[in-house]
C-alpha cells in the first residue's frame, strides 16, 4: 500500500514538475507558425534532403551542428519547420526530437531560459525517465527554479546533465531564430551551444539566424558544424519559391477570376521580382488579393521588388489613407509591447471610432487596414515577419513615435492603470470585517 503510495505521488510530482516547467508549447507554436504563413508544403523544403551540407551533418558522426544562415523572408523558418517533420517521420521510433521557435515580441520566447525550459519540456515529455535531473531541486525550490535570477545557472547543469546521460537516446535539438533572442542573453546562449554541441555524440543540432556577424564570429570557434548559406544555395532556394509562386498564383487566380492572361502576367512579374524571398510573395500576394481582377495587371508594378522598398510602399498607403493616424497608433503601439496582445487589449490602449471597441469584426477590419505589417490569429496580433518591425523602428520611428517612445511606454503604463481601476474595487467581497473566516464569505 505505502508503495502503491509512494508511486502516486512521485507521478503527481513529476506532473507538477513538468507543468511549472512549461514556458510554451513548442508543438503549438510550430501550428502557429505555419498556419500564419498559409501552410507547409513539401515542395518548398524537400530540396535541403538532398543537400550536400546537410546530408553531411546528418550522416557524419563528427559534425554535431548544422548552422542555417539566411538573410530576412529566405523561409528559414518554414525550412526548419519542414525539417522537424521529416526528421519526426524518418526517426520517431530512434531518436528524440526537441525543438524551440524564437520570437522577439514575445517575452515568454526571447530569452535564453525559454529556449532551455522549451528543449527540456519536450525531451522529458518524450523519455520521461530524464526528469530525474530536475526532480531533486524542483523539490526543494518550486516554480522558482525556472523563473528567479539563478535560473539560467540551474537549467544549464540541468540541461547538461541530461546530455551526459547515459540513458539518452540518440537527439536532434532544433532551434530556430538566434537573432530574436534578446541582446543580453544571446551572447551567452551562443557559448552554451558552442560547448554542449560536443559533449555527447547521441545528439546532433540545428539553430538558424539572419547572417549576423557577431553570430558568425561565435559559431565559427566551433570546429564541428556545418554550415548552409541560404543565399548560397540560390539556384534551390529559388526553385522552391517558384514552386510556392505558382501555388499563391494559382489560389489568386480562383479568388479573383483571373483571365489566363492576368494569371500569367502576374506569375511573370512574380518570378521576376521575388529574388528568393517567400515573404516578398507572400506581401505582394496578399496585396493583389485585396485588387480585382480585371485592374491586376495595371497594379503590378505599384508592388516594388525587396522588402524594403515593399515596406515603403505600404507606409505610403497609410499615409495616404484616412485612418492613417488610427494605424499609426496601432502599429506603434504593437511595435512597443512585450509580446502580442490581443483585440480586447488594443482597445484599451488605442483610441478607437465609437461603437468599435467590443465589436472583433470591426477591430480585425482596422487591423488589416496596417499596410499587411499586422496578422491576426485567434483575436491576437502580432508582426506579419521581424523584418517589418524593424523596418517601422528603423524607418518610420518619427512618424509612429511622435512624441518618442518613452511617452508611448507611459501611455500604455497609464491606461492600464485606469482599467484597472474600473474594474477591480477595495475589499470585493463586501466583508463586513478582515477577520472573516473564508467558509463565511458568500
Amino acid at each position: 500500500m505505502r508503495r502503491l503510495e509512494k508511486e502516486i505521488d512521485d507521478a503527481l510530482k513529476a506532473k507538477q514538475c513538468l507543468r511549472d516547467l512549461r514556458v510554451t508549447d513548442p508543438h503549438a507554436d510550430k501550428v502557429r507558425i505555419e498556419e500564419t504563413k498559409g501552410g507547409l508544403l513539401l515542395d518548398l523544403y524537400q530540396w535541403i534532403l538532398e543537400n550536400q551540407d546537410f546530408k553531411q551533418w546528418r550522416n557524419d558522426r563528427q559534425s554535431h551542428l548544422l548552422w542555417i544562415k539566411g538573410d530576412p523572408g529566405k523561409g528559414k523558418t518554414m525550412l526548419l519547420c519542414g525539417i522537424i517533420d521529416e526528421l519526426k517521420k524518418s526517426t520517431a521510433k530512434t531518436h528524440l526530437l526537441a525543438f524551440f521557435y524564437f520570437q522577439v515580441t514575445d517575452s515568454r520566447i526571447n530569452n535564453a531560459t525559454a529556449v532551455l525550459r522549451g528543449l527540456l519540456y519536450l525531451l522529458v515529455d518524450q523519455q520521461p525517465s530524464l526528469i530525474s535531473h530536475i526532480q531533486k531541486q524542483h523539490d526543494l525550490a518550486g516554480k522558482s527554479l525556472f523563473e528567479d535570477t539563478n535560473a539560467w545557472v540551474s537549467l544549464s547543469d540541468i540541461f547538461t546533465n541530461v546530455l551526459q546521460d547515459p540513458s539518452l537516446k540518440n537527439t536532434y535539438l532544433i532551434i530556430d531564430a538566434l537573432d530574436e533572442c534578446v541582446t543580453a542573453d544571446l551572447p551567452k546562449l551562443l557559448d552554451f551551444i558552442i560547448k554542449k554541441s560536443t559533449i555527447s555524440p547521441r545528439v546532433k543540432w540545428i539553430v538558424s539566424s539572419r547572417n549576423w556577424p557577431t553570430i558568425e564570429k561565435d559559431l565559427d570557434t566551433t570546429m564541428q558544424k556545418v554550415r548552409l548559406c541560404l543565399e548560397l544555395n540560390e539556384k534551390s532556394v529559388s526553385a522552391a519559391v517558384a514552386t510556392y509562386i505558382q501555388f499563391k498564383v494559382h489560389s489568386l487566380a480562383k479568388r479573383n477570376k483571373y483571365s489566363s492572361d492576368t494569371r500569367d502576367a502576374v506569375q511573370r512579374y512574380l518570378l521576376s521580382n521575388a529574388n528568393g524571398t517567400f515573404l516578398w510573395v507572400a506581401l505582394v500576394c496578399q496585396g493583389l488579393s485585396k485588387i480585382s481582377g480585371w485592374k491586376t495587371q495595371q497594379k503590378l508594378t505599384a508592388f516594388p521588388p525587396g522588402l524594403d522598398a515593399l515596406y515603403d510602399r505600404m507606409m505610403d498607403q497609410i499615409r495616404d489613407s484616412e485612418d492613417a493616424e488610427l494605424c499609426k497608433c496601432i502599429l506603434a503601439l504593437v511595435s512597443a509591447v512585450y509580446r502580442p496582445i490581443t483585440l480586447d487589449e488594443l482597445a484599451c490602449f488605442v483610441d478607437m471610432p465609437d461603437g468599435v471597441s467590443d465589436e472583433y469584426e470591426a477591430l480585425s477590419e482596422i487591423i488589416g487596414l496596417c499596410g499587411s505589417f499586422l496578422t491576426l490569429r485567434e483575436h491576437t496580433i502580432s508582426f506579419i515577419h521581424q523584418s517589418a518591425k524593424d523596418f517601422l523602428v528603423k524607418e518610420a520611428c518619427i512618424e509612429i513615435y511622435p512624441s518618442g517612445k518613452e511617452y508611448l511606454h507611459h501611455t500604455i503604463f497609464s491606461r492600464s492603470l485606469q482599467v484597472m481601476a474600473k474594474k477591480l474595487k477595495r475589499n470585493v467581497y463586501g466583508l463586513g470585517a478582515p477577520g472573516v473566516s473564508i467558509d463565511q464569505v458568500k
